[in-house]
């Protein structure tokens, strides 16, 4: 058991090292927030199973705070999962995510919501099942019970809430350029428009 766990722990280092350039060692890994965010989710989930919930409650709290990640105890992260910039993303408490997920910065894997889930059987998944080999964009948000098959791309932004078969793409509408330099009119019209939103 202990050597299966320094296993599990010594893959989530070596992840961060071949995933993120940025990480240029073993001490320096071992400070990612992405890291930080899964080696607390897997304590807090091994506390859950054991039917120690205010304990892993706790242990998700914490690493929230430290990492920004939240994800509930719950949930289950396969091996090797990378969190490239954890701050915000939420993964709800019964998303599956496969081996080799890589997951950017304010990713959503939610439920749709309570009006809905308050009246399922009880024990019936809410949220997303995510294959292996997935990424997802930074901002992309699956909500429901769907499965996303193996190797799926999840694009910056993109809203999904079917099914996907494996190795499809979902990717957010482009931003559409509207023009290169704005005229001053246009720049106090929206000047104006913030000033009225009560946003200065």
């Amino acid at each position: 058991m202990i050597r299966s766990l320094a296993r599990l722990l010594g893959e989530d280092v070596r992840t961060v090292l071949e995933r993120d350039p940025s990480a240029q060692g073993v001490w320096e890994a071992l400070t990612h927030p992405g890291l930080l965010a899964v080696w607390a989710h897997r304590l807090a989930h091994r506390l859950h199973r054991r039917g120690n919930r205010l304990a892993a409650r706790v242990v998700a709290t914490v690493s929230r705070t430290v990492s920004g990640a939240d994800i509930h105890p719950g949930a289950v992260l396969g091996r090797r999962v990378f969190m490239d910039h954890p701050a915000a993303v939420v993964i709800g408490e019964t998303a599956h995510i496969g081996d080799d997920a890589t997951i950017y910065q304010q990713v959503t894997l939610g439920a749709i919501g309570w009006w809905q889930d308050n009246v399922r059987p009880s024990g019936t998944r809410r949220h997303p099942v995510v294959g292996a080999g997935v990424v997802l964009g930074a901002g992309a948000t699956v909500l429901g019970p769907v499965t996303i098959g193996a190797r799926c791309v999840i694009g910056a932004g993109a809203l999904v809430i079917k099914d996907l078969p494996p190795a499809t793409r979902a990717l957010a509408p482009l931003a559409t350029v509207v023009g290169t330099e704005p005229c001053f009119e246009q720049v106090l019209e929206s000047l104006r428009f913030t000033a009225t939103a009560g946003s200065w």
